[in-house]
């Protein structure tokens, strides 16, 4: 079992957001460290200002969140029960959803939000991907895997600790085969009743965006789907084109600045049986093809924006709200009259009312009327806890552009 081996003391009048059951610790808020200077990952008790026990966490000097809760009750043990029962818990809520067995690709733990921070798990058939985000979580990575093969008895589990946040915790990246084989290059998973190729070494994320899921369902139903000109950019492996494929697009235009992705793209139109010669993928920057095509007049029905994390730290903020408003406006410009426009943004530091604002500002510079028709977010085993907005990252809206 771990102790804590000090106790962070809150300055006065910082321990509400504690008290709020927000996760998070930022070194301005601690006015001194009694005890043994804590080693990266390793437990400290955190009291406010008058000495009061409030939260017990993991600790990284290292880092500028200093601390990460993980538990409220002061008679709670952090000992290997602890981290099984807060796994299974997990796994037990995702089981409530039923994605089995049309869909075998999805997140099982997330992270804060289901009170183990710094922890992503996702499922691939009977694959696990596994990424440790902090020095808490890696210092216990083999305990956790341990427990994982306790509780799911998977075929392997591999490691993608190659996320750039791990940086600001002081780690190296790191990734592998933790337990078991490894899985093929391309592993085929199914998402609601698609066959899909996924490369657990590689791919973007752990694999796959198999936080865009329900997004998928949702825009590809066949009234904006059927018959129509589909425009997917940052189409990475095609699978918004596999959907609208399924509910009868006319044409679909894919923009990915990686030929390779594109060619996996194409792979799995033939995996699910797709021969469609009248489709198309262009390899290159999507903000120029989006001016190219402006210029040569083409038009689509539905367009789809999903592209990657513009906004890295706040230093990026304006910079990325430059690009997301360039972006939709260029798309704004070639979707047709009564056609629709998906967008995204997966900045957790693009806001939903900042996101709003950029569609708005892109609206007005590209002379359309644009209705939002249904407000877009993270697939549904991606939970959002009411006490941690930043699990929140990902924002959409389907709008009709008039």
């Amino acid at each position: 079992m771990d102790h804590p081996v000090a106790s962070l003391i809150l300055k006065n009048g910082r321990d509400k957001p504690i008290r709020n059951r927000h996760p998070w610790i930022f070194s301005g808020a601690v006015s001194e460290i009694v005890g043994s200077v804590p080693e990266p990952g390793q437990l400290v008790d955190v009291r406010n200002s008058d000495g009061d026990w409030l939260a017990c966490g993991y600790c990284n000097p290292e880092s500028q969140i200093l601390t990460r809760i993980l538990s409220w009750d002061a008679e709670e043990a952090i000992d290997r029960h602890f981290w099984s029962k807060r796994a299974a818990q997990a796994i037990e809520l995702r089981k409530l959803l039923e994605l089995e067995p049309e869909t075998t690709a999805y997140r099982l733990i997330n992270a804060e939000a289901d009170g183990l921070p710094g922890l992503i798990l996702d499922k691939y058939g009977d694959y696990l991907v596994i990424q440790c985000l902090t020095a808490g979580i890696d210092r216990r990575k083999e305990l956790l895997v341990e427990l994982l093969v306790e509780l799911l008895n998977p075929t392997g589990v591999v490691e993608r600790s190659d996320a750039s946040v791990r940086r600001k915790e002081g780690l190296r990246k790191a990734s592998g085969i933790l337990y078991g084989s490894g899985p093929p290059s391309q592993l085929v998973i199914a998402e609601n009743g698609l066959q899909m190729y996924a490369d657990l070494y590689q791919g973007h994320k752990s694999g796959l965006y198999l936080d865009q899921r329900d997004n998928r369902a949702i825009i590809s139903d066949p009234s904006h789907t059927a018959g129509r000109d589909v425009l997917n950019v940052f189409a990475y492996t095609g699978a918004f084109a596999l959907y609208a494929a399924r509910t009868g697009a006319s044409t679909i235009t894919n923009i990915e600045s990686s030929p390779s992705l594109l060619e996996v793209a194409r792979m799995n139109m033939r995996l699910n049986n797709q021969t469609r010669p009248q489709d198309t993928y262009l390899a290159g920057d999507a903000f120029q093809i989006l001016r190219q095509l402006r210029k040569e007049n083409r038009g689509y029905d539905l367009a789809i924006l999903d592209p990657p994390k513009f906004a890295k730290s706040q230093k990026d903020v304006t910079a990325a709200s430059r690009g997301y408003k360039d972006l939709n406006m260029q798309a704004l410009h070639i979707v047709r009259p009564g056609g629709v426009l998906a967008t995204f943004s997966c900045s957790g530091l693009i806001g939903l009312d900042l996101f709003q604002k950029i569609l708005f500002a892109a609206a007005i510079d590209s002379g359309r009327n644009v209705q939002i028709i249904k407000f877009l977010s993270q697939a549904a085993d991606h939970p959002i806890s009411v006490t941690f907005p930043e699990s929140a990252y990902l924002k959409g809206f389907l709008c009709r552009v008039l």
